[in-house]
């Protein structure tokens, strides 16, 4: 795949997972970017803090819901058609929190079972690596989307042993 940004912005994802009753908390976004889709918690990093830290804070922002641990599970390059930043997005499980999903400002929280994930509400690439992780598995993958932001025009994908801290071209 041809060099599709030239700059690269961190970025968090969290997934607060109920393995017992087979359940995902999501959130629909209210505001900002992605407003009006269903996603996992996450967003940017504050000044001097480390993706995990982030993570942690953001997902606690955004649905009261506090992690004790997390386990990283994946990391995500989006890239958009005329915009060279690419979007590093550091993909987080956990299992352990405290505190029931509250709405905030920014995200309307709501636990789906794992058959009933609602991707046709979703940003477009959820629905080939979500899957993979409720299914226990690592990766490491690339989209580019159209300025459209719902048409992958390519994308590679790889299941890892291990996701690295951060991704390379």
């Amino acid at each position: 795949m041809p060099q599709l940004y030239t700059s690269k912005k961190p970025l968090t994802l969290v997934f607060p997972i109920d393995w017992e009753n087979k359940k995902i908390l999501l959130g629909m976004k209210k505001r900002g970017f992605g407003v009006n889709k269903i996603n996992g918690f996450g967003g940017k990093l504050e000044p001097g803090e480390t993706v995990e830290q982030a993570a942690y804070r953001e997902l606690l922002e955004e649905s009261m819901v506090e992690a004790q641990n997390m386990i990283k599970v994946g990391l995500n390059m989006f890239t958009f058609e005329g915009d060279s930043v690419g979007l590093e997005v550091h993909v987080y499980l956990t299992t352990d929190y405290r505190g029931e999903p509250q709405e905030t400002n920014e995200m309307r929280p709501e636990w789906y079972d794992f058959d009933k994930i609602p991707f046709e509400q979703m940003w477009t690439d959820d629905a080939y690596w979500l899957p993979k992780v409720l299914n226990h598995e690592k990766f490491v993958a690339q989209y580019h989307f159209a300025q459209d932001q719902t048409t992958i025009l390519s994308e590679t994908f790889n299941l890892v042993d291990t996701v690295p801290d951060d991704y390379e071209q």
